[in-house]
């Protein structure tokens, strides 16, 4: 009895455990890889050499031009350096074009720095609410995992350049120029995470002491005068107002005194609002014309969170295009990763072979992809130019990127209507280019999707 005992526990706590490789299983994997030939050089290549994508780059892949039929009027290529803010140059590059029309002037940046202050600063604050909040919870509870996990990051979406941006204002670039850290961000990121798990940390300990709610948020405020110190040593200290100094396309020299506030009322098209912009996904995980909210997806307390409107691929295109043909660019968020050919500027689903190269399958759908968390949404970029065949279907389209001039194709990127569908996920549209089916579906509630959902 005691060895039927003995033998059932193993079998439990093999099923547990699942099934180890064996001699057999070692070797029958072992002898599905044959040394011929072709096997030996392609070992050879790629032992010495680590440049995958160059071995699988397919050379009998489909020639794409970078010529469009409708196309939106942009000048000039901005640079995010080494930092994660493209959601917040995109945001602003759709605003470039107006401004140098309004103004009369041939090139205009604004202050990403200006911004960015703004946005460590009310994520700092966000983070401790948050803390607050979950104080009564144990620190495995996911949602306090993923809190601390990342206090703070560069990334971001439209939404949050639109919540600090009316709590704050713009201003142009020149007003509060860049420094090394807005370029290159991680080291002050670094110790702005790390007080703020300190502070997190800190603020969980008094909580469990029987701290008072007041208390707390006094804590909250010492916290946060350490991150405005840490800011305003990194990247400067945002100003009140200013005073620009710009030439006109005439020569003239023009001088402006603002505050930051003004400048952005005086700046934005009318409209301007998450009312108006629809913020939109391409999510096959999950039912289209249907609108979901992501809990804590902002920046700000008082901001509106990422709330999108999931749409399949042929109404997002179709609205596209009439905003394209329209003169008005979008913003829009893709894995800019996959098959990216950097040098030619191209993104193609043909570009690479990989399968070919090591003779496996990778063929997952987009649903997969994002299930599995293979591919998500990376990169926010322009989206401002579409080729059509003679029936006026898209064939390609065009990104300008926040890279600089020497990325891409001068900046810009072309990417195949097959690759849209496949990689491009996030898009702000203005409403008056969505479908009747698209506007009743924004009357609909939001369903609640949880801070940590996987695609985001």
């Amino acid at each position: 009895m005691k060895k039927i005992i003995l033998l059932a526990s193993l079998l439990i706590t093999a099923s547990v455990f699942g099934q180890t490789i064996d001699k057999n299983v070692l070797k029958e994997v072992q002898d599905s890889f044959v040394k011929d030939a072709g096997t030996v050089a392609l070992q050879n290549i790629l032992t010495n050499d680590n440049n995958i994508k160059a071995k699988a780059l397919s050379h009998e892949r489909y020639g794409t031009d970078h010529f469009f039929k409708y196309r939106v009027s942009v000048s000039g290529i901005t640079d995010q350096k080494s930092s994660g803010r493209c959601w917040m140059f995109t945001s602003m590059n759709v605003l470039r074009p107006s401004v140098m029309k309004q103004f009369d002037i041939s090139s205009f940046d604004f202050s990403h720095n200006y911004s960015y202050f703004w946005d460590l600063f009310e994520k700092s604050n966000l983070f401790l609410e948050n803390i607050i909040a979950t104080a009564d919870k144990d620190f495995d509870d996911r949602e306090v995992v993923t809190f601390f996990k990342s206090p703070v990051d560069d990334g971001g979406v439209w939404n949050l350049f639109y919540n600090v941006a009316e709590k704050y204002g713009v201003v142009p670039q020149s007003v509060m120029p860049e420094t090394a850290h807005s370029d290159n961000t991680s080291q002050m990121l670094g110790i702005l995470k790390e007080r703020l798990r300190t502070g997190g940390y800190k603020i969980r300990e008094m909580a469990a002491a029987g701290t008072k709610e007041k208390a707390l948020r006094a804590e909250k405020v010492t916290i946060l005068k350490d991150i405005y110190r840490v800011l305003a040593l990194c990247l400067g200290e945002p100003p009140t107002e200013f005073t620009w100094r710009y030439k006109t396309s005439k020569g003239e020299i023009k001088t402006l005194t603002s505050t930051p506030i003004a400048f952005y009322k005086s700046i934005i098209p009318e409209g301007y609002n998450p009312e108006t912009m629809i913020m939109t996904m391409n999510d096959p995980t999950r039912e289209y014309y249907k609108v979901y909210e992501i809990d804590n997806y902002r920046n700000t307390i008082e901001g509106v969170n990422w709330k999108y409107l999931n749409l399949p691929n042929e109404e997002l295109k179709a609205s596209a295009l009439s905003s394209i043909k329209n003169n008005e660019a979008l913003y829009v968020s893709c894995d800019v990763g996959k098959q990216n050919d950097g040098k030619a500027g191209i993104l193609d689903v043909n570009n690479y072979d990989y399968e070919s190269l090591f003779g496996i399958k990778l063929n997952m759908d987009k649903k997969a992809r994002i299930l599995t968390r293979q591919s998500g949404s990376s990169h926010a970029m322009l989206l401002i130019g579409c080729d059509t065949d003679d029936k006026d279907v898209p064939v390609k389209w065009e990104f300008e990127n926040s890279w600089g001039a020497a990325a891409g194709h001068n900046g810009y990127l072309t990417f195949t209507d097959k690759w849209f569908e496949e990689y491009l996920f996030r898009m702000v549209i203005n409403r008056r280019y969505l479908s009747e089916k698209a506007i009743k579906a924004l009357d609909t509630k939001p369903i609640q999707l949880p801070v940590w959902d996987y695609m985001f």
